[in-house]
């Protein structure tokens, strides 16, 4: 966006990638260490040193975890911390978990979501499979069975409640309108302005939604109540009600975000309404282009003007958008 609206380009794909299926596993870092020094070692008895200390450090390696950087703490446990703060319920987490899979499994079901189109590698042969391969709708009572991913014996954070790691790859073509048009093209939607954000990684490392969506509608002179589609990043379900809870809080609003007083409430009725990345999955780095697609075939069905984005990020950060409809 910023290298069309300055000049620099007319059209660009923009995109990502994550591949979290094969996941690199490090030798820990005196493991790591050791190796190295094996180049300085210069005689046998040196070399004989370095070769132990690997050894004896080699059948420890360092397992991948999403952890935050800043911290050390994997985000399931600040995701755990941040529902607790919040006073956000294990029963609210499983509900809006199923609320998810639910919505999505009824968007496959009905042709909403024909973009994003699943394949696995048979040999050397891709394979399109149905887009609801990580759809699963299940039940209040097999949800509530499942135990604390994270915070043992008492968190509220479960596999079903947070989003799964998959792989997955997404592009969109952005142009000028006039460019699109010359070219033949039919614009899906306009991205009108976006925001980035960030606040502190230990404490709100979650919460950036809360703190991007009042900036971004402030800038843009819009109010909730002017948005008709919302598409909020799913990463743990307690995650997307603490926002919520926190745009409706005094305290919040007024401590945090240094507000006059509480912004207001995300209506559920306009939010992720094919579901989210619980249902749908979590490729890192392709996740922001499917939110928003979603946010302009939205618009579309639902014949609203404005989306609004929101995601979080790791270091605290943390990106807001706003799409209009494109009605010509």
């Amino acid at each position: 966006m910023g290298m069309i609206a300055t000049g620099n380009a007319n059209a660009v794909i923009a995109g990502g990638v994550e591949l979290l299926s094969d996941l690199p596993i490090r030798y820990n870092k005196s493991a790591r260490g050791a190796l190295l020094g094996f180049a300085k070692a210069k005689d046998v008895p040196s070399k004989l040193k370095v070769g132990a200390e690997f050894v004896k450090n080699a059948l420890f390696p360092e397992l991948p975890v999403v952890t935050e950087f800043s911290s050390g703490e994997t985000m399931g446990h600040s995701g755990d911390r941040l529902a607790a703060s919040f006073n956000i319920s294990r029963r609210e987490q499983d509900e809006f978990a199923m609320r998810s899979h639910t919505f999505a499994a009824e968007a496959a079901k009905n042709g909403k979501l024909s973009d994003i189109i699943p394949v696995f590698l048979d040999g050397k042969k891709p394979v399109t499979i149905k887009a609801d391969n990580g759809i699963r709708v299940s039940s209040m009572e097999k949800l509530s069975s499942l135990k604390p991913a994270f915070v043992k014996p008492h968190g509220t954070i479960t596999a079903a409640n947070s989003s799964y790691m998959t792989d997955g790859a997404t592009a969109a073509l952005i142009m000028t309108e006039d460019f699109a048009l010359a070219n033949g093209y039919k614009p899906k939607a306009y991205l009108r302005d976006y925001m980035y954000v960030s606040q502190d990684p230990k404490d709100q490392l979650l919460l950036s939604p809360a703190h991007v969506i009042p900036k971004l509608l402030d800038k843009a002179g819009l109010g909730l109540k002017d948005i008709d589609v919302f598409e909020i990043h799913e990463a743990f379900a307690g995650q997307v009600l603490a926002n919520i809870e926190a745009m409706d809080s005094d305290y919040f609003c007024t401590e945090k975000m240094k507000r006059s007083g509480k912004y207001g409430r995300v209506p559920l009725e306009k939010l992720n309404l094919w579901g989210g990345s619980l249902s749908i999955g979590h490729p890192f780095g392709a996740t922001g282009v499917r939110l928003a697609i979603h946010s302009a075939h939205r618009l579309k069905e639902e014949k609203g003007q404005y989306a609004v984005i929101a995601a979080c990020a790791a270091g605290g950060h943390g990106v807001g958008m706003l799409v209009e409809a494109y009605g010509k």
